[in-house]
């Protein structure tokens, strides 16, 4: 059967999420947990959206498959049922900064990953001395100089949609880099701290960050709303756009279809990975 698992965790002392060997990554911490938990020598775990060293999650979804019956076993003689037993000994054995919100059986053809229409992010900024809070340094981070919202609004405005954003991701041999950029802006929270609200069909490597980066260099004066069109344009990594720090980065949400829909999903998912990839590679 397979199980769908909701994390939360906090990225300072991760790796990222990939299992890397004499690393800690959240990935490993999870498999080595569901291991003792399970009482099984091997568990593979998925996730919806692969976070870096130093990004963290309230919204993380993962899943994994086990038989029935050693979920069963697992429960022992609590009264729980097996899910919810299962996430509180999760919970028993892992680290204070990675938690288990809920344990459910997945719907039939679920999959973490390609199931998922939507990945949404937060970047949190501290961009004026009063909203620098050195016990929030490792969620948040201090800029020196006031941020234009309005002026990185008008530039986040051109990037919303299709589009290949080479200009902003670290490339991967093999992969595409064509995204829908679903939303993307910026508001400021009820901590007056600017905030960037980015959710996309998927993300490349460090393209959140690069985002973030391009619009900042805008809010701070440096360059007028409209060099963001011309960087997506150039369709190529700009030295010029700084990719930012990690430690503002929180993935707050995975978004799915009905229950019903999640194996046609999936499905389409890897149908379109496959035909952009070959697109980008032979076109």
């Amino acid at each position: 059967m397979r199980i769908r698992i909701d994390l939360a965790y906090d990225g300072t002392d991760f790796k990222g999420w990939a299992k890397q060997p004499g690393l800690r990554t959240v990935q490993g911490d999870l498999e080595a947990a569901l291991q003792m938990a399970l009482r099984t020598p091997q568990v593979s775990v998925t996730c919806a959206g692969r976070t870096d060293t130093g990004v963290h999650a309230r919204g993380q979804v993962t899943h994994v498959d086990v038989y029935e019956e050693t979920l069963q076993a697992t429960a022992g003689r609590t009264q729980s049922p097996p899910m919810e037993a299962l996430g509180k000994r999760l919970n028993g054995i892992l680290a204070s900064d990675l938690r288990v919100k809920s344990v459910t059986e997945a719907p039939e053809g679920f999959d973490a990953r390609f199931s998922a229409v939507w990945r949404r992010y937060a970047y949190r900024v501290a961009d004026r001395p009063e909203t620098t809070d050195p016990l929030a340094r490792n969620h948040v981070l201090p800029h020196r100089n006031e941020l234009d919202l309005a002026a990185m609004n008008e530039a986040a405005r051109v990037l919303i949609g299709q589009h290949d954003f080479a200009s902003f991701c670290k490339k991967r041999e093999g992969a595409t880099t064509i995204r829908t950029l679903l939303d993307l802006h910026w508001y400021r929270d009820i901590e007056d701290r600017a905030v960037a609200t980015v959710r996309a069909d998927a993300f490349c490597h460090n393209m959140v960050r690069a985002l973030v980066g391009c619009m900042i260099a805008v809010g701070e004066g440096r360059h007028e709303p409209s060099w963001a069109a011309d960087v997506l344009s150039a369709a190529q990594r700009d030295p010029a756009v700084i990719v930012v720090p990690p430690q503002g980065l929180t993935l707050e949400e995975v978004g799915y279809p009905a229950p019903h829909l999640m194996a046609q999903q999936a499905e389409l998912s890897r149908v379109k990975r496959e035909a952009a990839a070959a697109e980008d590679t032979h076109g």
